[in-house]
């Protein structure tokens, strides 16, 4: 379901824009559809306020939480089930941010990604991502939405930016606390300056060198690391952002000289943050996290060298905290049951 599918609901009943943002901020925010002005059924037109009870309940079946598992770090991964019974992962964070997916599946298949494996099962619709937040703020209160769950936000666009536009303005999300994340995707760099809610973005970059970026973001689109940079400096000049490189550190393949030389090129002097994110370890992959010797030497290394660098680690690790790994466990359950 679209947010625009609510409107038009809320339309077809009689339903002014007024009427429109008091029931959706109801839902985003937890509220009462009454207020201190006014009672919902002195507020709302009759038909309106007839199907109500009925749009209310069809909006809780948006979402539902299958399992919930929390972390030492005081994150707490869920894994959400939606209407058609799939299966997403959102992740609630520490210091009131969720972490919420746009897609069932993912179709860039990252080497070092669980969620890529199986490929993209189909697209989340704007209600559906946006029903992860009222999860998570049934939970805790919530002022970061971070889209960087499972799938590529760049590959369901307009569901992205309809659930980015409804929580920065109903959802009273501060625009720069909502972060976009994406591999790359030349439309990110269209579309995104359009709206009137601007995202703060989060670009995956993994590697400075074009051919091992490519082996590790096979289906990813062909930008090399300085068109990226590029195109992501303007954003930032543009909405007064900096622009969040991530970077899944992997042992003895991104954590080298060469690539400590590559960064200081490409980002000296850009409105930029690096986030170094230690790769969490799967059994089923070949990748291995790096010595934290290692990566803490990285990040003064980088602070000597005039980048803006911040070690980041994957909220909830002590309980398969990748994203995609919770999914895959339970689908390898069904699996192993003949389900």
């Amino acid at each position: 379901m679209r947010i625009e599918h609510i409107r038009q609901r809320l339309r077809e009943h009689g339903a002014l824009p007024c009427h429109e943002q008091r029931v959706l901020q109801a839902w985003v925010r937890l509220r009462s559809l009454d207020t201190r002005r006014s009672k919902a059924e002195h507020f709302f037109p009759k038909a309106v306020q007839a199907d109500l009870p009925g749009l209310m309940s069809t909006l809780d079946r948006l979402a539902r939480v299958r399992s919930q598992h929390p972390a030492e770090d005081g994150a707490e991964r869920l894994l959400v089930e939606l209407p058609d019974g799939q299966t997403v992962e959102s992740v609630l964070l520490p210091r009131e941010g969720v972490c919420v997916s746009t897609q069932v599946g993912c179709a860039v298949g990252c080497r070092f990604c669980m969620t890529g494996r199986e490929g993209l099962l189909r697209q989340l619709g704007s209600a559906e991502i946006v029903a992860q937040v009222v999860l998570a703020r049934q939970r805790r209160p919530v002022k970061k939405v971070v889209f960087m769950g499972m799938g590529e936000p760049a590959h369901n666009l307009d569901n992205v930016c309809e659930a980015i536009e409804l929580l920065g303005w109903e959802g009273a999300i501060g625009h720069k606390n909502l972060v976009f994340s994406t591999v790359g995707d030349p439309r990110v760099f269209e579309r995104l300056p359009q709206g009137t809610v601007k995202p703060a973005l989060a670009l995956s970059l993994h590697s400075t060198r074009a051919e091992l970026r490519a082996q590790l973001l096979p289906r990813a689109p062909r930008m090399d690391p300085e068109e990226l940079v590029e195109r992501g400096e303007i954003y930032a000049r543009t909405t007064g952002y900096p622009i969040q490189y991530q970077w899944t550190l992997l042992e003895g393949i991104n954590d080298s000289e060469e690539e400590i030389e590559g960064i200081v090129r490409l980002l000296s002097g850009k409105y930029a943050i690096m986030n170094l994110i230690p790769y969490n370890t799967v059994d089923a992959l070949p990748y291995r996290r790096p010595d934290p010797e290692r990566t803490a030497a990285m990040v003064r290394i980088l602070h000597r060298r005039g980048i803006l660098t911040k070690m980041r680690h994957s909220a909830g690790q002590d309980i398969d905290g990748g994203c995609g790994q919770l999914r895959a466990r339970v689908m390898l359950r069904r699996e192993a049951s003949g389900d």
